[in-house]
């Protein structure tokens, strides 16, 4: 059976946050399937000598909870030498993916490993269909600055939902959940950290409530930054959806028909 991600960098991730996590913590292990990657978390710092950087090349073993680790590494499901992460980069680069990106994040510690680049699908909104011509290099180049990601990780469905989320917040404020809501998205912690945080510091968008960041009531609006980038974005939107109506019309094809495919 041939998988989309390789089996054993997948168990490799998933043993590292049960041997190393903090025990202490009552955040659990999560393990989250995403369009273009899987993402491991834990609750728990890395030792003081070892930073995300220093995990990719050859490093000491220091394991978190030694009394979990002796036996994972009798029944041979780590390596006592600390390749165990260096064998997942090797794994994902022989399947031709992305290597493993590792980072600590308000207590936690995050795997995560890169899926296979897909070709959209027919429930990909009309707007992401419209293809290179929409994500131009400056626009790729603008969201990953505001989510303050690599532009390698910005992906058309990445860029879709931060659409989707200034788009919701254009008109009257809206609590995190609507926004959430309207980026089809499901995990809240992950969409309060990726999206929501990012693009209030980027001044895309405003609370309502600034002195009370966790208030209950906050709400959040729309700022002129974002409203630059929301406007580039759907006039690119529409004009690359022209485009491809043209292109239909001028090989004969009805403006909503799919080559090579159901309608």
């Amino acid at each position: 059976m041939n998988h989309e991600i390789p089996r054993a960098a997948v168990a490799e991730a998933i043993v590292n946050a049960v041997a190393h996590r903090d025990y202490a913590s009552n955040a659990s292990v999560q393990v989250m399937l995403f369009a273009d990657r899987l993402e491991i978390w834990n609750p728990g710092q890395l030792p003081p000598s070892l930073t995300p950087e220093a995990l990719r090349v050859p490093h000491a073993s220091i394991p978190h909870n030694p009394l979990i680790a002796e036996p994972l590494f009798l029944t041979r499901y780590i390596e006592k030498a600390g390749t165990g992460i260096l064998d997942m980069i090797d794994l994902c680069e022989a399947a031709n993916l992305p290597a493993p990106q590792f980072r600590q994040e308000g207590g936690q510690f995050i795997q995560t490993l890169w899926r296979q680049a897909r070709a959209p699908t027919a429930q990909v909104t009309a707007q992401v269909e419209a293809g290179p011509k929409l994500l131009t290099e400056k626009l790729l180049r603008s969201v990953a600055d505001a989510l303050g990601v690599p532009t390698a990780q910005v992906t058309a469905q990445v860029t879709a939902q931060v659409a989707a989320v200034l788009l919701a917040a254009s008109g009257e404020p809206k609590s995190r959940e609507e926004l959430q809501e309207a980026a089809e998205m499901k995990h809240r912690e992950h969409f309060r950290k990726a999206y929501v945080e990012p693009l209030v510091t980027a001044d895309w968008l405003r609370r309502t409530i600034p002195e009370k960041p966790t208030s209950r009531l906050q709400k959040y609006v729309i700022t002129g930054g974002g409203k630059a980038w929301l406007d580039e974005y759907q006039t690119q939107a529409a004009g690359s959806a022209s485009d491809a109506a043209k292109d239909r019309l001028s090989e004969g094809l009805p403006v909503g028909h799919r080559k090579g495919g159901a309608k």
